[in-house]
């Protein structure tokens, strides 16, 4: 077989569980020749648009957002993990480029590996608290305004990132690399013989940092659609029909975000891991590991997702980002308001006298 082939060719130790420690098949080959143009250009785009998006609204919520409301402070949090994790893409983008040869040692290896699991369940788990945090809002407002303050929010927003920490230290023990020929691998998982350890970890991982979250953010939605096709007492029509778009807007992106990005990752690669341990035929292997291929990067759109949550969903943040980009000069101004007065009779009065007593001042 030529170098060529081989380096576009998988090994089974890198992809198959092993029939004991010490056993290896190597009769299984994958071809994954698409991974080398999928993922640097998908990775590509979303580390430039993450890091525009997400550094644009860390900036808005520094310097324009202030003094902070408690959803506010989860969406900070929110822009921070997502930066984070796209100023980590380079070196993925580079490796797969590459043709999955890492030059930059086993600890940048763990690290890339680890900021990727961290942004992912940080993700779910923000977007959970801004979630609650809604549905408080609608269903018990009252309660939620004398109870639920910013400093609440940052309390809960560093134990997010404790649990995601603390539940995602064995990834920093399990990742490892390896040598395939004269290229180093950086593995996504573990070693073979520690896979069936990985598994169970992983899924429990994925019990207590996904499907508890999405189980949580369903029930909340629920809620919130029936408390909001109820009649609201004390409430004006036009506090009604913010609060319901707002909401609504909250329920679209935060469901978009997960039928993109979280929920067909999670599947896929449950089933790539649940195959391997069965040591399923060739064929289906590669079907799925096609599909897992895939949905790795839909997980990365996250990052550029969630800044659309900001825009429809935040508080005041579409305002604000508008008014800080569309700043205009007093002249400038000046001709606005000129305009936009002269489209009703009081204005045009106003602007008639305006030019007589410059008139006479000039005279």
């Amino acid at each position: 077989m030529a170098e060529t082939d081989k380096r576009n060719l998988s090994l089974v130790y890198t992809t198959l569980i092993p029939r004991s420690e010490k056993e290896v098949n190597f009769s299984c080959l994958f071809n994954e020749e698409f991974k080398y143009i999928l993922l640097p250009v998908s990775y590509s785009l979303v580390c430039f648009l993450g890091l525009i998006l997400n550094s644009v609204a860390l900036w808005m919520f520094i310097t324009k957002m202030r003094p902070w409301k408690p959803s506010t402070v989860y969406m900070f949090h929110l822009a921070l993990s997502d930066t984070l994790y796209v100023l980590s893409l380079p070196m993925l983008i580079y490796y797969y480029a590459n043709r999955s040869h890492w030059p930059f040692g086993v600890f940048l290896c763990k690290i890339v590996r680890f900021l990727f699991y961290a942004n992912l369940y940080c993700s779910i788990l923000f977007l959970t608290c801004i979630s609650v945090h809604r549905y408080l809002g609608i269903c018990h407002p009252i309660r939620a305004l004398t109870l639920i303050k910013p400093r609440h929010a940052h309390m809960v927003c560093g134990f997010v990132w404790t649990a995601v920490i603390a539940c995602l230290v064995p990834k920093l023990i399990f990742v490892n690399t390896s040598q395939r020929g004269n290229d180093t691998l950086c593995h996504d998982t573990s070693r073979p013989d520690e896979f069936h350890d990985y598994v169970t970890y992983n899924s429990v991982v994925m019990v207590l940092l996904f499907i508890l979250p999405f189980l949580v953010i369903m029930v909340c939605y629920c809620l919130m659609a029936r408390a909001l096709c109820q009649p609201r007492k004390g409430l004006s029509q036009s506090q009604l029909s913010s609060s319901r778009k707002k909401s609504i807007k909250l329920i679209i992106v935060v469901l978009v975000v997960f039928a993109i990005c979280f929920v067909p990752f999670h599947i896929t690669r449950s089933l790539y891991y649940s195959y391997r341990i069965l040591d399923a035929d060739c064929r289906s292997l590669n079907i799925i590991n096609f599909a897992y291929k895939i949905t790795r990067p839909l997980a990365s759109m996250n990052s550029c997702l969630d800044p659309i949550l900001y825009f429809l969903a935040g508080d005041h943040y579409r305002s604000k980002l508008l008014r800080a980009f569309t700043r205009q000069t007093p002249n400038t101004r000046s001709t606005a308001y000129v305009i936009l007065c002269q489209q009703t009779s009081f204005c045009r009065y106003a602007s008639r006298r305006i030019q007589d007593s410059l008139v006479n001042t000039t005279a």
